[in-house]
């Protein structure tokens, strides 16, 4: 996609009833933009289409595009509605565009907004009162599949609610499930008409109970809009100025809500980049994105592809990742380095995870010790049961870390504790000393004390909990330099309804797919292997290519240091079998694609690269797995991934127990298939396995 028109200049706008903003205030939130930001900052009439690569600095281009907007007059604060796809980047949307004169400005997520909405109009919408929004929807899961006499383990049933979220996502009825997850190559351990039997139980048991999901939050106020007509005007008369960043991202049913809240209109302005469309499996259609100038042919195409995140070696290395794969094409960015040289993207292969982990806390005591915070450190891998292993060699080193996707700050004994504290302190709050001198006073009642923090463990953990406050205090402070402690106990409040967390002291620990947004001076991408990364379920091209885009958003996250490992066994002791990430061919010195086996320029490796000695086996693993997927009326890779088969073949193991400690033979597979599986290893030919 190219640009379609330039934005706007002053005396165009002043044409369609802008005011001219030169020399003013708005011209003050122009300065310091490059001329692609300011260009889509410019942009004050919809429809507007940002393509904002990795570190581009698209926040800034869409706060500063708010603001101008209402600056110069172009919309009322008020009637504006940025939305995004996390609490923490709508809480950020909010910070900036307070500090930017902008603070009356609504940023919300999606099912933020949609609760919020049907929340007022419910008695309107639903007739009666807002029924309770599911906090749980696997324990509906768990009842459909019990009613149905389904034997479904805890994976299974996340599994389950998983699959319920994607059709839902997709506007796809229980009715309509098995037609369209054939069609989208979906598939779990139970057979489709199975799922869509769990999916109308998980329905009617939502209903019996009073409940409703976060889909039909959206899908709900999605309905209301089209079909009640007071209700669209009332809202439609309230936002008339639409941001939708994140755009990559969105699902069927959210773009049905948007288009339900534009309601024809058109001054809508989306943000995104193709190459970080990282959660198609979710129900998420890129081709929105992709597809905007065309549904709005007279749109305003920007785009940003100037990084000043990080160095140019980190930038080179994500080109060349998403050049060779296959995730280019319309809207494709290749990334231009703006900041300084610095270190090149490090290789390191270890013998098992353990050496990996002890080598990466290694490394990390390290930077800490040359003046590297350790907030500005991260471990990045493909799954949250990576976590562990780094979790233990931190601990062992004394390092502190933070688990992104474990106890939520707002939610610690110490921040509760103290805000309560501190709304008690607010009433004899006289403005007589700094809002930061009063918030280290409340704290210290505490034990916290600025100048002694604990060495480690437990006590250092909730230092630095208070610490993040205290920072919280200072930069509120530098903002509203009069604030006192009611109006930062209300910021508190908002943060705390959007769980957008302040940064807290420590090395974080995160998967790829939460790191998405985030960034760091130094960043640990580890555990770099086939199977894992791609992850062994990935096999159409389709997914193979999303995998990529995930290994490209890791490496993006880094500044100035960027380390890449990976570990041929898992436990000590245990054989080499692990090959590196095929996505690292071509990448680390000494490796190219031709070496990967890549054929017709597809990025992708065969899958049955397998020793000589294992090809045999793997061929007969490979027979039985599709009597066993015919039987069952299943895609092959529900029963077991070429990858699990490749795997397999190469430990050969000879019992239940070895077979179960083969990546992607879960507890459920292994109760199902174990029998067959050795069977086939000793050269028999089982016949397949009844599954319910």
């Amino acid at each position: 996609m190219t640009a379609a028109r330039s934005a706007p200049s002053p005396a165009a706008e002043a044409a369609v009833g802008l005011p001219a903003a030169t020399g003013s205030a708005a011209e003050r939130v122009l300065a310091g933009l490059d001329p692609e930001q300011r260009a889509a900052a410019e942009a004050v009439r919809g429809p507007v289409c940002i393509l904002a690569g990795a570190g581009t600095g698209k926040t800034r281009a869409i706060t500063h595009r708010i603001a101008y907007a209402v600056a110069v007059g172009a919309v009322p604060a008020d009637a504006v509605l940025a939305v995004t796809f996390t609490a923490r980047a709508a809480g950020e949307l909010r910070t900036r565009l307070r500090g930017l004169g902008a603070g009356g400005v609504q940023a919300r997520t999606f099912h933020a907004a949609a609760l919020r909405q049907l929340s007022y109009f419910a008695p309107q919408v639903l007739g009666g009162p807002m029924p309770e929004v599911s906090s749980n929807p696997i324990r509906w899961v768990s009842q459909a599949a019990n009613r149905l006499r389904l034997r479904t383990d805890k994976a299974e049933l996340r599994d389950l609610a998983g699959e319920i979220d994607w059709a839902k996502s997709s506007l796809i009825a229980p009715q309509d499930y098995v037609g369209a997850a054939a069609k989208a190559g979906r598939g779990v351990s139970l057979t489709p008409g199975r799922v869509a039997e769990v999916y109308a139980g998980y329905e009617e048991a939502k209903r019996r109970n009073n409940e409703i999901d976060f889909s039909d939050l959206l899908l709900i106020m999605a309905g209301a809009l089209e079909e009640i007509p007071e209700v669209a005007r009332a809202i439609r008369t309230q936002y008339r100025y639409f941001v939708i960043d994140e755009y990559q991202d969105v699902s069927p049913i959210q773009q049905r809500l948007l288009d339900a809240w534009l309601g024809g209109r058109d001054d809508v302005c989306v943000v995104g980049d193709p190459n970080q469309t990282i959660y198609s499996f979710a129900g998420a259609k890129p081709s929105y994105l992709l597809d905007f100038a065309e549904r709005y042919p007279s749109a305003t195409v920007v785009r940003l592809e100037r990084d000043y995140r990080s160095t140019p070696q980190v930038v080179d290395l994500a080109n060349r990742l998403i050049g060779t794969g296959t995730a280019g094409g319309a809207g494709h960015l290749r990334l231009i380095g703006q900041r300084p040289d610095g270190p090149m993207p490090s290789f390191a292969e270890h013998d098992d995870e353990v050496a990996e982990a002890e080598s990466v806390a290694t490394a990390a005591k390290r930077l800490i010790a040359a003046g590297t915070p350790a907030s500005e450190i991260a471990v990045l891998f493909r799954i949250n049961a990576q976590s562990e292993v780094y979790e233990q060699a931190l601990t062992a080193e004394g390092i502190p870390y933070v688990l992104r996707g474990g106890e939520r700050f707002f939610d610690r004994a110490e921040v509760r504790q103290a805000l309560v504290l501190l709304r008690g302190a607010a009433r004899a709050d006289d403005g007589s000393v700094s809002l930061p001198e009063s918030v280290t006073e409340v704290l210290s009642s505490l034990g916290w004390n600025a100048e002694h923090p604990p060495p480690g463990g437990a006590a250092r953990e909730r230092w630095e909990s208070l610490a993040a406050l205290v920072n919280l205090a200072e930069q509120f402070s530098v903002e509203l330099p009069t604030a006192r402690l009611d109006e930062f106990n209300a910021d508190l409040e908002q943060r705390a309804a959007s769980q957008h967390a302040p940064t807290v002291q420590g090395v974080t620990l995160a998967s790829l797919h939460s790191a998405k947004g985030l960034e760091w001076d130094a960043v640990f991408l580890v555990g770099l292997t086939d199977q894992t990364l791609p992850i062994q379920h990935a096999t159409t091209p389709e997914q193979l290519a999303e995998e990529r885009r995930l290994f490209y958003v890791g490496i993006t996250r880094a500044r100035q240091r960027l380390m890449l490992s990976w570990a041929l066994a898992r436990h000590r002791g245990q054989a080499r079998r692990r090959r590196p990430s095929r996505f690292l061919d071509g990448l680390r010195p000494g490796t190219s694609e031709r070496s990967a086996g890549r054929a017709g320029g597809s990025g992708k490796r065969s899958r049955t690269a397998v020793p000589a000695e294992d090809a045999a086996t793997f061929g007969r693993l490979r027979a039985w797995r599709k009597k066993q997927a015919d039987a069952q009326a299943v895609p092959a890779f529900v029963v077991f991934s070429d990858a699990t088969l490749v795997a397999i073949a190469d430990r050969a193991p000879s019992n239940e127990a070895e077979l179960g400690q083969v990546p992607g033979v879960g507890p459920t597979k292994l109760g199902r298939y174990a029998g067959a599986v050795l069977a086939v290893l000793a050269g028999e030919d089982p016949d397949p396995v009844e599954v319910d």
